[in-house]
């Protein structure tokens, strides 16, 4: 039995809108719901993010506390197939690691922070 298991991660951020111009405008990728509560970044027609208001509950409760800073502890990662094309679209003042070897995993990678603070690190050859 072949298990199917395709990642969907979901961000709280402060400002849907904002960070959906973000990710669209670094990964090459378009919106495809829109929207100041909720938002579905979409590459080549397949689902790489989803961003949902922080304060807002819907049906599941919210997903922090807007008092604490965002982004502690986690790497977003994405896998690109030009790694310089996605840099030249990355504002320098945004970079945290411009784009290096990775020895360990055999690619260069380019560290970055997204409007909210999280690590966002972009791998590929």
């Amino acid at each position: 039995m072949t298990l199917s298991v395709r990642p969907q991660p979901l961000l709280a951020v402060r400002d849907v809108e904002k960070s959906s111009a973000w990710y669209c405008g670094v990964l090459g990728g378009v919106s495809a719901h829109g929207g100041p509560e909720y938002e579905r970044v979409v590459v080549d027609g397949e689902l790489i993010l989803q961003l949902h208001r922080l304060e807002v509950g819907h049906h599941h409760g919210t997903f922090g506390d807007p008092e604490v800073p965002l982004g502690n502890g986690v790497a977003v990662w994405f896998e690109v197939d030009d790694l310089d094309a996605a840099a030249r679209r990355v504002d320098a003042g945004d970079v945290q690691t411009g784009v290096h070897p990775n020895p360990n995993a055999g690619h260069r990678e380019l560290w970055v922070r997204d409007p909210d603070g999280y690590l966002v690190v972009l791998a590929g050859t």
